[in-house]
């Protein structure tokens, strides 16, 4: 199970973050700056994986990006990998190549998709195409909730 997962850029610059286990504030900060520095840190050629305190950590860097996962002792680092790779498949896929002002500008969109996609730190759903019909339906609602009164008069 998922822990959490971080997605930072290049400056460090925490550009979202979910929790699936409590962690109190002040720990999470400290967890978040810990990992960005020891992530940051390392080479580009060395391993994705790294063991940090009681957990594994999995990351991933896509164009500016970080992707950084906390699981369990005894989950799969491979299927974790896929899970990263999933989700940026699909911000790629509704933002058009997403960039760091996609996620600043649209962050409410990149936690709904990750929302969908995982569920307490487990995959929901493995298929792409559902993922962004959910993300579809719920843009229609939004338009039409901000304009409640957009019929036509005579």
């Amino acid at each position: 199970m998922l822990q959490f997962m971080l997605l930072f850029s290049r400056q460090g610059k925490l550009r979202l973050q979910k929790w699936y286990v409590p962690y109190q504030d002040k720990l999470k900060k400290k967890v978040t700056r810990e990992l960005i520095s020891t992530v940051l840190g390392r080479k580009p050629k060395m391993c994705n994986f790294l063991e940090w305190r009681d957990l594994k950590v999995v990351y991933k860097r896509y164009a500016k990006f970080h992707f950084c996962c906390a699981i369990e002792d005894t989950d799969n680092e491979l299927l974790t990998l896929e899970i990263i790779h999933r989700y940026v498949e699909l911000l790629d896929k509704y933002f058009g190549s997403v960039c760091e002002l996609d996620i600043i500008f649209n962050f409410e969109k990149a936690y709904f998709m990750l929302d969908e996609l995982l569920i307490g730190g487990e995959i929901q759903e493995t298929s792409k195409k559902n993922v962004l019909k959910a993300i579809q339906a719920q843009d229609l609602l939004q338009e039409t909730s901000d304009h409640p009164n957009s019929t036509i008069t005579i």
